[in-house]
């Protein structure tokens, strides 16, 4: 049942000193490309790409974060979350110690994408990862994904 894997994921992140929360999500299309969203120039970590990703607010379980960022950032419609793929830590810009859990996550279509934080994105293969500005944790979540699949 994925609720327990979601409350021993927390927990474990918990056990580690860390507090804040982010749910990421892997949207793959039918070419089995991975959607990045490229963070604005002024932003935290600006020009970046990065995965539809955002912070999981109190009360709030990682699914549903994972389905509310996906629908803000990107205009798309979550159905369903996939398989856990992995994790990574940082340092949020307010200086938390942040743990971001990434799922794959199957979309309704893609129609259209509707940006609202970023300033663009891209659809990326396997072999396209360094022509990208992608942190390191990133790539190694993608990797990860890609094995998988």
């Amino acid at each position: 049942m994925k609720s327990d894997l979601y409350g021993e994921l927390l927990r474990e992140a918990e056990k580690d000193g860390i507090n804040r929360f982010v749910a990421g999500g892997i949207i793959i299309n039918d070419d089995s490309k991975v959607l990045l969203l490229k963070r604005k120039e002024g932003d935290f970590m600006g020009g970046i790409y990065e995965l539809p990703s955002g912070k999981v607010e109190k009360g709030e379980t990682l699914e549903n974060a994972l389905f509310r960022e996906i629908k803000e950032e990107t205009g798309l419609i979550a159905k369903e979350v996939g398989e856990y793929i992995g994790s990574f830590d940082y340092i949020s810009k307010n200086e938390e110690k942040t743990r971001q859990f990434n799922f794959a996550v199957m979309v309704k279509d893609f129609l259209e994408i509707k940006l609202s934080e970023h300033e663009s994105f891209a659809w990326i293969g396997e072999s396209e990862t360094e022509q990208y500005q992608i942190s390191e944790n990133v790539k190694e979540i993608l990797k990860l994904f890609w094995r998988k699949l």
